[in-house]
């Protein structure tokens, strides 16, 4: 079609664009599923300006009448010591996992340890725990967070012709923001899924070149990426606003779909599930089970595939903080919490303004009073009998509102699930240290039950799935572990059969670090009164197993301290070097100064040395 230069005529979309029927199914379900959470993103919207606010006019406190505008940020608060104190919880000591094998020769301490050391060596970057604090952050600002593994290469070509960079699984965070799915499925985990991308045009055609496999992947990519490249041209050629747009083609972030076209961007959805493929002119649909199907330009087809993990689903993690038995949308602890900031302001601001009006109150001038300068040690001069001036001071009782916001701050602090005992502060009266324990303990099980729950549902599956990555994408690789037994680091090359075993990794961190709590608190309180009032208990207790469960309470494995009877070894030992030095300080003592053994004899009659002649 010749474009139109005047922009007289309108040009109609589908004259240019030559849509796939299955691109513009899954278009659809993005639209369908994206405007059941409008209600959502408006809240999380709102939670985000209370977060980030420097005063209220950025808020929905900006229609109060105020004149101050302070914002009290309690809200950014409680959500910086909830993260704080999660990623204290989930990573409490360096080595935080473990690989249980299902049967006999996964279990083999050599390929038990072959396995960790990958995962260890695979999660102890960077790149991993920057991944972990957003995941972390959507857990607690958004009340929902996504992850997913994903394989990377960062191998760079050096003049040496070696190459340098991590190759290996990794994880790579999901904003809520960018993923859709049906809110009234049973399950995530059962729910297809739809994952939005904006990249650049470079980068889609990087994924064509590695999604295409066979000749004829090759020529349909070509033909693809000199289609996207023609109706980019074509788009440019019209005059603004001339182009009529379907609804399925608006994309966020653009106000029509020619912009959207002009731009240097494309966008991507990625669907991972089951879906049906509805027939067309009477022919039978198809089922397309647990499959990668890529849309760009929200009407053409990249990529479609079966989903290779071995795992039958997709390798994507939900967990939420207030779980919706009938949605799966849930809820965050900060969601219902945005009220009672918008009271503290309220409150805040109120008792300011009312200050200001103690501090500098209006004048009430009756009769005929002269001019005069509001002021220290100024006149005022009343020229009517009946004159009078007089301060109309607001009731002090305002500034009680310190009280009011103290109690709504505390309350908040416990609805989200962070006690001031889990956070440091220790309640009035004085405590042992195993007492503060012990209420801290009671006090946080909202907290521990969160950071649980999110070690379960995110922590634990996802270190799974870059197992199975790895073994799916894995070469020979060589990693870096370190020797605590001769503190020298070893360096081993693996393979995927090397890593291939039946069992799962698990995460002992955040339940470990609780367990050991309690633990630590129940064997003082035992020892101390049990153990005091009858001591011939402790001999139905073994003393080298309470020593073992010492070390593992205490983390301190790696440095090989606990050994059966070490201490008598060591004191025998010690009485040797001591006996010794006894018998060298006992033969300087009986030496004359000048004069060593041997070269006198004892005159054994008379007890006095005799020198010997030369």
């Amino acid at each position: 079609m010749t474009p139109n230069t005047t922009g007289a005529d309108v040009v109609v979309l589908d004259d240019i664009l030559k849509p796939d029927a299955l691109a513009c199914q899954i278009s659809n379900l993005w639209m369908e599923w994206d405007n059941k959470r409008v209600n959502k993103i408006a809240e999380w919207e709102e939670i985000q300006r209370y977060l980030f606010a420097t005063d209220t006019t950025k808020t929905s406190n900006a229609k109060l009448p105020w004149s101050n505008k302070t914002v009290t940020p309690k809200l950014c608060q409680i959500r910086d010591n909830l993260a704080a104190n999660y990623r204290a919880s989930l990573f409490p000591k360096r080595k935080w996992l473990t690989w249980e094998g299902d049967t006999r020769s996964d279990e083999i301490l050599e390929k038990k340890q072959t396995i960790e050391n990958y995962i260890a060596w695979a999660i102890d970057r960077n790149e991993f725990y920057d991944e972990i604090e957003k995941a972390l952050l959507d857990y607690i600002d958004f009340g929902n967070c996504f992850v997913m593994p994903v394989w990377v290469d960062n191998r760079v070509e050096l003049e040496d012709q070696t190459q340098a960079g991590y190759v290996g699984p990794a994880l790579k965070r999901i904003s809520p923001l960018d993923i859709v799915f049906n809110p009234a499925a049973s399950s995530f985990s059962a729910s297809p899924k739809i994952i939005r991308s904006l990249v650049s045009i470079g980068e889609v055609k990087d994924m064509l070149e590695q999604y295409a496999k066979s000749p004829e992947e090759l020529e349909y990519a070509e033909e693809l990426w000199d289609y996207m490249k023609d109706i980019r041209m074509q788009a440019g050629l019209f005059p603004p606003n001339t182009m009529t747009k379907d609804s399925i083609y608006t994309v966020a972030g653009f106000d029509t779909y020619q912009g959207y076209l002009a731009s240097h961007y494309a966008e991507v959805l990625t669907f991972y599930g089951d879906i049906f493929i509805e027939g067309d002119n009477g022919k039978q649909g198809e089922l397309l089970k647990n499959h990668i199907i890529t849309v760009v330009d929200r009407h053409k087809i990249i990529c479609k595939k079966p989903n290779p993990s071995f795992f039958g689903q997709a390798p994507i993690y939900h967990v939420g903080w207030r779980v919706r038995p009938d949605n799966i949308w849930a809820m965050g602890p900060l969601d219902n919490l945005v009220g009672m900031q918008y009271r503290i302001d309220h409150l805040e601001n109120m008792k300011a303004d009312v200050f200001d009006l103690i501090a500098y109150p209006p004048v009430k001038i009756k009769g005929y009073v002269g001019d005069f300068q509001w002021g220290p040690l100024e006149h005022i001069y009343i020229e009517d009998a009946d004159g009078d001036v007089e301060l109309l001071s607001p009731d002090v009782k305002a500034l009680a509102a310190d009280n009011q916001i103290a109690i709504l701050e505390t309350k908040m602090e416990e609805m989200a699930g962070s006690p001031k005992e889990a956070m440091g502060f220790r309640t009035p009266g004085e405590k042992t240290k195993y007492e503060v324990q012990r209420l801290e303990n009671a006090a946080s099980r909202i907290f521990q039950s969160k950071i649980t729950q999110f070690e379960r549902q995110i922590i634990e599956p996802i270190l799974n799935a870059m197992l199975e990555l790895a073994r799916r994408n894995m070469d020979i690789t060589t990693i870096r572990v370190y020797d605590t037994e001769f503190n020298i680091p070893v360096f081993l090359s693996l393979t995927r059969e090397d890593i291939t075993g039946s069992g799962r990794i698990r995460p002992v961190a955040a339940r470990h670090f609780a367990e050991q709590a309690q633990q630590v608190q129940d064997l003082n309180a035992f020892f101390s009164s049990a153990v005091g009032s009858d001591p011939s208990i402790l001999a139905h207790f073994s003393s080298v197993g309470l020593a073992r469960l010492w070390e593992n309470l205490l983390n301190i494995e790696d440095h090989k301290i606990v050994e059966p009877y070490i201490r008598l070894s060591e004191q025998s030992q010690a009485q040797q070097l001591m006996n010794i030095q006894a018998e060298q300080e006992a033969m300087e003592v009986q030496t004359p100064g000048g004069i060593m053994p041997g070269d006198y004899d004892e005159d054994i009659v008379s007890g006095t040395p005799a020198i010997e002649e030369a």
